[in-house]
């Protein structure tokens, strides 16, 4: 079964009570159904949904992240390409599930370049995603003691599986978060 929207909000609030994790999620969200749209036939529903979902067993189960997430989605009765999808953004890191679908590769390239791009604009005066550029990003992504938990080697691993050059990863990512800048609270 593919969740719809609503679902898999539920889903996620029932798992995570943090609203910085729930931001996070929604921003994945966004960004997954805008990368969907530069792939034709791809569904932007179904990228959303996995997006949305991919951190789901991440504060109450921090140590079997990935693992525990398959577990709770099958007991729901998700889809295996839910499942997949949501497992193989640890790849590397907490899990053996390598991203092999397009989805899957999105997904494991913008998980921390997401997060290094809110750190960006939450140090702008504006704090608005609407008016951070590429190369405000790319300073960033250079200083590693620049929101130094974010994995840049998955980026640029991610990157790569993708066929992407950096600057047109961190630009679509850009856009992806722009389009739900109100809902992350990031409009400035």
């Amino acid at each position: 079964m593919i969740p719809t929207r609503e679902q898999a909000w539920q889903w996620l609030c029932e798992y995570n009570d943090s609203e910085s994790l729930r931001k996070h999620a929604l921003t994945a969200e966004g960004v997954m159904r805008h990368f969907a749209t530069l792939y034709p036939g791809e569904d932007p529903e179904l990228w959303g949904v996995v997006g949305l979902l991919h951190d789901l067993d991440y504060e109450k189960y921090p140590d079997q992240h990935c693992h525990k997430a398959q577990e709770i989605l099958r007991e729901k009765g998700a889809d295996e390409v839910i499942i997949r999808g949501v497992a193989s953004h640890g790849y590397g890191l907490c899990c053996d599930i390598e991203p092999v679908s397009t989805m899957e590769k999105v997904l494991f390239t913008i998980d921390e370049l997401s997060g290094l791009i809110t750190a960006a604009v939450l140090m702008r005066p504006s704090r608005s995603v609407m008016d951070i550029e590429l190369k405000s990003v790319k300073k960033k992504f250079k200083d590693k003691r620049f929101a130094a938990g974010v994995n840049r080697e998955v980026v640029l691993q991610g990157a790569e599986r993708l066929g992407m050059e950096m600057d047109a990863v961190i630009t679509e990512t850009i856009k992806g978060m722009q389009k739900v800048a109100d809902v992350i609270g990031l409009a400035g």
